[in-house]
């Protein structure tokens, strides 16, 4: 996977992967939610506090020049489409945000809502960072919060994998056996943010991630960088608020083994090794 690294070759693996070019995630459930969001609701808001009116619309516009999926409303189906060479501008972006913390020996704390996808990707710029110099943050482990799932109110609990935070679903020891689940609420975040705070730790000089990780942490005033959908518009609208630093538009669904290139060429772009 070495012969990734350069720019062309890159853009050619993201187009292979599916990563980009036409990706798995549908028009049809990015439509859904951009009305979903466009009607503020919270599980599509991640933690972002939209200042515009971001109509469907002006989010459809939106989505067309950060990712490159179509700008015609009338397109209602059919696969989205995400321009590689959006993405690999974004992630030279994020790789120059992680070049500064780096340089610096900062703080970072990184979490992710997709564990299953991107658990690898995270955890090699942590092991990178770490390495670097850099203070890899773990606040709140263990600590429980009450998230809303589709099934209801639901009881988890923040651990950390790798130096990357996740959530399982339940509450003690149990909990503790339980699998990373997919997450985008924000309330993890403001949780470790929060006990850090409380307990005197040290602050993030940059927080990286998804979902609620990177919108809920941006919405609080510390930098944020992360990769986002096509149906997560509301990191693109952090983004383009100055909320979110950097929005990297990939699909966020494939294979686990497909991002771990795309951590080699962060971290070389960078100039950093893992």
């Amino acid at each position: 996977m070495g012969g990734v690294v350069g720019y062309g070759g890159i853009q050619g693996y993201l187009v292979a992967t599916g990563l980009a070019g036409v990706v798995g995630t549908g028009r049809e459930k990015s439509l859904g939610r951009y009305r979903l969001f466009a009607a503020r609701d919270p599980r599509v808001l991640m933690g972002v506090e939209p200042q515009g009116g971001w109509g469907v619309g002006e989010l459809v516009a939106l989505m067309a020049e950060k990712c490159g999926v179509s700008a015609d409303p009338g397109c209602v189906s059919g696969h989205d489409v995400i321009d590689p060479e959006r993405t690999v501008a974004a992630l030279d972006a994020f790789a120059g945000r992680v070049a500064v913390v780096a340089q610096r020996g900062g703080t970072v704390l990184i979490g992710t809502g997709h564990p299953h996808r991107l658990l690898g990707f995270y955890g090699g710029l942590a092991d990178a960072l770490s390495a670097a110099g850099c203070t890899v943050l773990t606040p709140a482990q263990g600590r429980s919060v009450d998230i809303t799932t589709r099934f209801g109110l639901r009881t988890h609990h923040l651990d950390y994998v790798r130096g990357v935070a996740v959530v399982r679903e339940g509450d003690g020891e149990r909990a503790g056996c339980a699998t990373p689940v997919h997450s985008h609420s924000p309330l993890p975040v403001r949780l470790a943010l929060g006990a850090a705070a409380e307990e005197g730790r040290p602050l993030p000089d940059l927080v990286i991630g998804d979902h609620g990780w990177v919108c809920g942490a941006g919405q609080l005033g510390f930098e944020a960088i992360g990769l986002a959908d096509t149906d997560d518009p509301a990191v693109f609208v952090g983004e383009a608020e100055g909320v979110v630093s950097v929005a990297v538009p990939l699909d966020d669904g494939v294979w686990s083994d497909c991002y771990l290139p795309l951590t080699r060429y962060v971290l070389n772009r960078a100039c950093l090794s893992q």
